[in-house]
């Protein structure tokens, strides 16, 4: 007699309503749990730091004494408490008191970040690049390794805001912050990392704009999160005439469309108009009700920076952005990023 596996197998039982609720219930307990035992931690090692650094900084006391305490301490902690109580993880605690000095801003950090992500954020140095991290993490909801990622990649130096005024920096995170109000500037970036295409020496712009297609998943996470697909070659009929544009997305958050054209030279000034044009289409066709204007974005091998100011290119909703297919070294890309960075709040102070 031929045995079927359902009779090994016997179906598993549909869960009741009730079954489901309880489930539910013992997820969401879970869950708080696991925030109340992060907090718990992240309080715990900034109240250490804290004490330790008021006992070697409050009494003149020499690098000497410093190191002396917490080699000392490692010693009596780690042999009760384990690992978590090393002589690096002590300085790290150190570290994090320093850096966040303020119990009432601390006490909210830990209440929303574990404290993985949270030495991640200690060696920032600069507090408004700290803050970019922060409030950007908490919007896009990042995880560790996503978040490390982001750092690695100096996500902070290529948005248009940290070439910003401090002072415009510091307002535009707040109204984040505290109204959850996202500005394009915190947005688009330059230059944008395109390196994942694996495009060789020569491509077309059909061979990028493909390339792009088949790693979209990875080009929306170099974009940004509240970016979502639309169109590729969008067909624009404007008198009898039909143009396409490139790629059109949508972005949640600024509530706007945004067209994307992909240049593989260097930025024209003939590249303005254009855009212009499918984005005054876009906003007559395609734009619903509530929605933002839309966006345009020109990426390009070269930026041209003289043209771009000359043209103010912000007054039409336009960014230009270069793009990099290959990855230099990144201590050059860093050490270019930090010059437009002081190029561009220097020439602010001169207009000022």
């Amino acid at each position: 007699m031929e045995m079927n596996k359902k009779d090994f197998f016997p179906p598993r039982p549909t869960a009741s309503p009730l079954a489901t609720d309880i489930k539910e219930l013992i997820a969401q307990s879970r869950q708080q749990v696991a925030v109340a035992v992060n907090s718990a931690i992240s309080m715990l090692y900034w109240q250490i730091g804290r004490r330790i650094n008021e006992e070697v900084d409050g009494k003149d006391r020499s690098e000497m004494y410093g190191k002396e305490i917490v080699a000392t301490l490692c010693r009596q902690l780690s042999d009760e408490y384990g690992a978590a109580f090393s002589e690096k993880n002590l300085r790290r605690m150190m570290q994090f008191a320093k850096a966040f000095p303020d119990f009432e801003i601390v006490s909210a950090l830990w209440r929303q970040l574990s404290w993985s992500h949270i030495k991640l954020l200690i060696p920032i140095d600069e507090p408004l690049k700290r803050d970019f991290y922060i409030e950007m993490c908490k919007l896009e909801k990042w995880s560790v390794r996503t978040f490390q990622e982001r750092i690695n990649s100096m996500l902070y130096e290529r948005t248009a805001i940290s070439k910003k005024p401090e002072l415009t920096i510091q307002n535009e995170l707040e109204l984040l912050k505290n109204e959850r109000q996202l500005s394009p500037d915190l947005v688009f970036r330059d230059p944008y990392f395109l390196d994942f295409l694996g495009l060789k020496d020569a491509y077309s712009e059909k061979d990028l704009e493909t390339a792009i297609l088949i790693e979209l998943q990875k080009f929306i996470v170099e974009l940004g999160s509240d970016f979502a697909f639309m169109a590729r070659q969008k067909r624009i009929s404007i008198d009898n005439e039909d143009y396409y544009l490139d790629l059109l997305f949508y972005h949640r958050r600024l509530k706007c469309l945004v067209a994307i054209e992909l240049k593989l030279g260097k930025f024209e000034a003939a590249h303005k108009g254009q855009m212009e044009l499918y984005l005054r289409w876009l906003e007559k066709f395609e734009s619903v009700e509530g929605e933002n204007p839309p966006i345009g974005l020109i990426l390009c091998a070269t930026k041209n920076e003289e043209h771009v100011e000359l043209l103010k290119l912000e007054n039409s909703n336009i960014k230009v952005a270069e793009y990099l297919t290959k990855l230099p070294d990144l201590k050059l890309i860093e050490q270019k990023l930090h010059q437009a960075i002081e190029i561009a709040r220097n020439k602010t102070n001169l207009d000022e």
